[in-house]
């Protein structure tokens, strides 16, 4: 049963949350009902790629300053099957804002891989140490607000069961179902704004039954767009 409470041991802090070590960050926990999600638009397939090395746990330091709010920041994605943009929003989140664009700057995401896919649901990335237990070092909180609606290309941070809401660390997901009736837990970052159509081609690239990609899905970098 998939519906397992964000485990503890998926995304941004297992155990502990908190700075470096291995800080499991936990994982969206999946409704009941899935829909398959099918890729529209220009791109058809992902070229093949081998998983990148993984890399330690940690070791990035929490930006002190908050985001221009008079510029707009976006996240381009670019992966093995295309590229996206996501659009922050730093009027709800934005301390985890900051510390993506800081970490993207940095070449945090460049090399990482989208550890778990599950059709009609999610897509989630952003583990250096490529298994879906590791982060930044460091947390972030911007606690979602109580309408807050996960609907396809919505933008998101996963976090473990036992973490308040808006508990963030480098781990992301995008939603590829059209209403996937999450609780509002996960501190919501931005929209997917261009390339739909490859999140939608990567959210195909998965098994639902082990929620494990079919081949891997490379993040081959994340620039910042300011504007």
């Amino acid at each position: 049963m998939r519906k397992a409470a964000l485990l503890l041991v998926l995304l941004v802090g297992l155990v502990a949350a908190g700075c470096g070590g291995s800080s499991n960050e936990g994982t969206v926990t999946e409704p009941e009902t899935q829909t398959e999600s099918t890729a529209a638009g220009g791109t058809s397939e992902c070229t093949d790629a081998e998983v990148p090395t993984a890399r330690e746990d940690g070791g990035a330091t929490e930006p002190k300053e908050r985001l221009d709010p008079e510029k707009t920041y976006g996240l381009v994605v670019e992966t093995n099957c295309g590229t996206f943009t996501i659009t922050l929003d730093q009027a709800v989140a934005p301390a985890t804002a900051a510390s993506l664009v800081a970490l993207s700057k940095d070449g945090f995401f460049d090399s990482t891989i989208f550890h778990r896919i599950v059709p009609g649901f999610v897509i989630q990335g952003g583990d250096p140490t490529q298994t879906g237990s590791g982060g930044p070092g460091y947390k972030t909180v911007d606690v979602p607000p109580s309408d807050a609606a996960y609907t396809k290309g919505v933008v998101a941070m996963a976090k473990s069961g036992a973490e308040a809401p808006g508990t963030s660390g480098s781990q992301f997901f995008v939603v590829t179902g059209d209403d996937v009736g999450l609780p509002p837990e996960y501190a919501v970052v931005g929209t997917v704004t261009s390339g739909l159509d490859v999140v939608e081609l990567i959210g195909t690239q998965g098994d639902p039954a082990t929620e494990q990609p079919t081949r891997p899905i490379v993040v081959e970098s994340v620039t910042v767009e300011e504007q």
